[in-house]
């Protein structure tokens, strides 16, 4: 990503992302006390293995890139609509198949519970809030790239694409003024950034993960005033994840 976008989702997302931060490292820093593999004793027991299987544990947080419709800027009773972050959490089951040396291929259907909510400023400054709850079945597929292990653990990179489906979907729901409606089907674009810390018996990753929907998931309908004044919604959010895997 080009890095003024960065720039721009950082600050989007700043609480986010400092509390993904902070939980990281102090993951890292208990986990990192407790590891017990040297990096040649890893090597022995897991670079040979073509693939391996384990789960993941995350928590959430997300919300929508808004861009406005035309119908926003002629709108006489609604004079913001934004969007706010909301938590969730997500349980996978980790494939990885090793590419290389340094080159790992990874699978993770997960269950996905999201909150997203859309505040409307209305007239006479009164606020109206429409939350959003998701249940996605996800299905990412990314490449990881690992830096040579460092005593008893080493640092990776992550990207890759994520295919959704939303369970709670109302795109096709009957229509309620108060309602948003937000189709099933969503692909993002996904990065992130990890450490891999090596047991006896596991390997234990801690993980921040960004992402930015590539389609819009808005169902717009002219005739729902909290729809009518949204053209696209993007989906974003920061996973923090620990992955165990064997």
């Amino acid at each position: 990503m080009p890095a003024t976008y960065l720039r721009h989702y950082f600050a989007l997302h700043r609480a986010g992302v400092t509390r993904a931060l902070a939980l990281l490292l102090v993951v890292c820093a208990g986990v990192g006390a407790q590891a017990q593999l040297n990096a040649t004793e890893f090597d022995l027991k897991y670079s040979k293995k073509p693939y391996h299987f384990g789960i993941a544990l995350g928590y959430n947080v997300s919300d929508f890139k808004v861009q406005h419709s035309e119908a926003f800027l002629a709108s006489d009773s609604i004079f913001t609509a934004e969007s706010v972050t909301g938590p969730g959490f997500n349980l996978g089951i980790i494939s990885n198949l090793r590419l290389g040396k340094r080159w790992d291929l990874r699978f993770i259907p997960s269950l996905v519970f999201a909150e997203k909510r859309l505040e409307y400023n209305m007239l006479e400054n009164t606020m109206q809030s429409k939350t959003i709850e998701s249940i996605f079945m996800a299905f990412p597929v990314s490449i990881k790239f690992k830096s040579d292990p460092h005593r008893d653990f080493r640092m990776y990179v992550i990207g890759g694409v994520n295919y959704t489906f939303d369970l709670a979907s109302n795109a096709e729901a009957r229509n309620a003024e108060d309602q948003v409606k937000i189709f099933r089907n969503d692909l993002s674009a996904e990065m992130g950034v990890g450490m891999e810390f090596y047991f006896p018996y596991f390997i234990f990753s801690p993980e921040v993960k960004f992402s930015h929907g590539l389609l819009n998931v808005h169902s717009r309908d002219t005739n729902l005033q909290f729809s009518d004044v949204l053209q696209n919604l993007l989906s974003r959010a920061i996973t923090f994840t620990v992955h165990f895997e064997g």
